[in-house]
């Protein structure tokens, strides 16, 4: 029993503490804050240069009582988190498709640890949905999921994850959302 309770108290904890979603002109937009801090082991990998692949997933669901809900709107952010030893920055690298060798991502640097996972935990105003695409008198729910993805990692490291909680950082929220008007 005291060893459980060892385990589970070492377990990162990772949880969505705001979620939010805004209708405007341009669309649905969600704004949602994760908090969770990195294992030791992770902090020691982005150390040694490797970088940590984050992933904020949505879902828009419209509900329906005569079937299952309606998918309305999927979408995927893509964050890359590295670090530099060399210069000693931070690089965080967003994308909305899994980030590779080509693509479009939108690339920023960062002076602290600190910073950069600032920048991944926060997700301010991001488009999920086209405003055409959501009714305005229909009730709406939204599945939203963080994660790291380890299937990105490099081999060794894949490997070395398997059952282990240190590499476990993912979130799931579902909730039934007032779509707030935008100002």
């Amino acid at each position: 029993m005291a060893l459980a309770q060892a385990v589970l108290a070492e377990a990162p904890v990772t949880e969505i503490s705001q979620l939010r979603l805004e209708r405007t002109e341009e669309g649905v937009l969600l704004s949602a804050t994760v908090r969770f801090e990195l294992p030791q082991v992770i902090d020691d990998a982005l150390a040694k240069g490797i970088p940590m692949f984050f992933v904020a997933e949505a879902v828009l669901f419209r509900d329906r009582w005569y079937w299952y809900d309606k998918q309305t709107a999927v979408t995927a952010r893509h964050m890359r988190l590295s670090y530099q030893p060399l210069t000693r920055r931070w690089r965080l690298t967003v994308s909305p498709n899994p980030i590779g060798n080509s693509g479009l991502a939108l690339g920023q640097t960062f002076d602290t640890r600190e910073e950069a996972l600032a920048a991944v935990q926060h997700i301010s105003h991001w488009k999920i949905a086209e405003a055409g695409d959501v009714d305005p008198e229909a009730r709406y729910n939204v599945d939203f999921r963080f994660r790291l993805d380890v299937s990105q990692l490099p081999r060794p490291f894949q490997i070395g994850a398997v059952g282990h909680a240190d590499w476990n950082i993912t979130a799931l929220r579902n909730q039934r959302l007032t779509i707030e008007s935008g100002r």
